[in-house]
């Protein structure tokens, strides 16, 4: 009996490690932000089979508990397979790399016109990535890190393509800055600058992933081996020269970079927008903005007992988020904007209220007003309810709520359409009027966009 004891013990034990092997395998399948067709993908999905034939080899020697933990293994194991699977095939992963192709085509497309002598067309060429890196930001990630890693890796290698070309067409406008009759290390510096732009050429191409037969590593080597070719040039006395050779030692600086990329990208957090410092800082803004909107919920106060300083404080936040850093980064620079547009909509609301407010307290100044134009600031006072209700609004387009907000804010407009009148005053109001109906309703969709950065 005791050896029975032993042997299902030993069975149970070994699942058990089995077990603990496919939970580290997991760790990669979580953050696994590849396809099918990637050798990382073959290697993690060998890993997880292998691990399936060992559960199946266990012997059971019929036991119920011993079976049973047999069962939950392979469930666990085949579980974590299915997952791998599902990210790398999930339509949202997929449509990151249709976007990317793209990319691909646009860049081969350009890098032959470059190379041809034709002369690229730089124009088409920026319009093309801009597009794609609009709709890069567009791609709904739900929070999933595959899908976020995906996104963030294929808009930095765009947009560093994007830089690169940028940058290489400013070069080509140069020319060269001296002649090879001036110093015999000149005709070496023209050299090794023809060295560089060959790189450079490598270097988008394995960016846009249209390159085998390249890799990081031997691109940062042969940049390096540059670098250390114009540090052994002797240009004392020349300064001319030695200008010559710093500006190309920092164009290869320049590329060095983007080496790095493909590094970076495979950190943890890399791909975490919500750790990058920008965005840090727009949340902070945000936060504030939030305090100072929470503070007109006071129902019995007047916006004019408001403190004065609430509308300054918000202009500073608006001036704090124009210093925010966004680099080239679409998504930073689209969680600014909207952080801007909904400082804005917090101003407005203030700024109609003081005039609604102003009027109410001088009655007599509107008894000679035309009946059209008190029309419109009725519109304004129901405007300014439903404008207050969409800045509190926290829900979803599918709630009854949004399709309340609406529908009234609509039927302000309509209200607006009916009211003709050729009085110059009421026409200039009631233009204001549309485009506040305008901006709210926009505001409104803003808010309800599931936007992600």
């Amino acid at each position: 009996m005791s050896m029975d004891m032993g042997n299902q013990h030993a069975s149970v034990t070994a699942l058990q490690e089995i077990q603990k092997k496919v939970k580290e395998i997991e760790q990669q399948v979580v953050t696994f932000s590849g396809l099918k067709s990637d050798p990382t993908y073959k290697k993690i999905e060998k890993a997880l089979t292998k691990q399936l034939f060992e559960i199946e080899s266990i012997d059971t020697e019929g036991k119920g508990n011993i079976l049973q933990a047999q069962k939950k293994a392979t469930e666990e194991t085949e579980r974590v397979l299915k997952e791998l699977e599902q990210n790398a095939t999930h339509p949202r992963r997929l449509e990151i790399e249709m976007i990317f192709s793209e990319t691909q085509s646009l860049v081969a497309l350009h890098t032959t016109q470059f190379n041809s002598g034709d002369g690229p067309k730089t124009d088409e060429f920026e319009e093309g990535i801009q597009n794609i890196l609009k709709r890069l930001t567009q791609v709904k990630t739900e929070g999933k890190i595959p899908l976020r890693k995906a996104r963030y890796r294929t808009l930095t290698k765009v947009l560093a393509i994007q830089e690169i070309l940028e940058n290489s067409s400013k070069q080509q406008v140069l020319s060269l800055p001296l002649s090879a009759e001036a110093h015999p290390t000149v005709s070496k510096i023209n050299s090794i600058m023809c060295d560089v732009n060959k790189t450079r050429c490598s270097l988008i191409a394995l960016l846009a992933g249209v390159n085998d037969n390249e890799t990081y590593r031997h691109l940062s080597c042969t940049l390096t081996g540059l670098i250390a070719n114009l540090d052994a040039l002797d240009v004392s006395g020349h300064t001319d020269i030695r200008e010559y050779r710093k500006e190309v030692v920092k164009e290869i600086n320049s590329l060095l970079k983007y080496l790095d990329l493909e590094e970076e990208a495979e950190l943890g957090s890399a791909y975490d927008l919500g750790q990058n410092q920008s965005i840090v800082k727009i949340e902070e803004l945000r936060k504030q903005m939030a305090a100072i909107k929470n503070s007109l919920l006071e129902v019995h106060q007047r916006v004019s007992d408001i403190h004065m300083g609430t509308k300054s404080e918000l202009q500073g936040l608006i001036a704090n988020l124009d210093e925010v850093s966004v680099g080239r980064n679409p998504c930073i620079r689209e969680a600014r904007r909207r952080a801007v547009v909904e400082v804005q909509a917090v101003i407005t609301y203030i700024d109609l209220k003081e005039v609604l407010e102003k009027r109410q307290s001088l009655p007599e100044h509107t008894v000679s007003e035309p009946p059209c134009y008190i029309a419109v600031w009725a519109v304004f006072g129901h405007l300014s309810e439903l404008q207050k209700e969409v800045l509190f609004f926290d829900g979803k387009r599918a709630d009854k709520n949004y399709m309340r907000l609406e529908e009234l804010i609509t039927k302000q407009l309509l209200a607006l359409d009916a009211i003709d009148s050729q009085d110059v005053r009421t026409k200039a109001a009631r233009k204001q009027a549309v485009k506040l109906a305008n901006n709210i309703l926009g505001y409104l969709d803003m808010k309800t966009d599931e936007w992600e950065y």
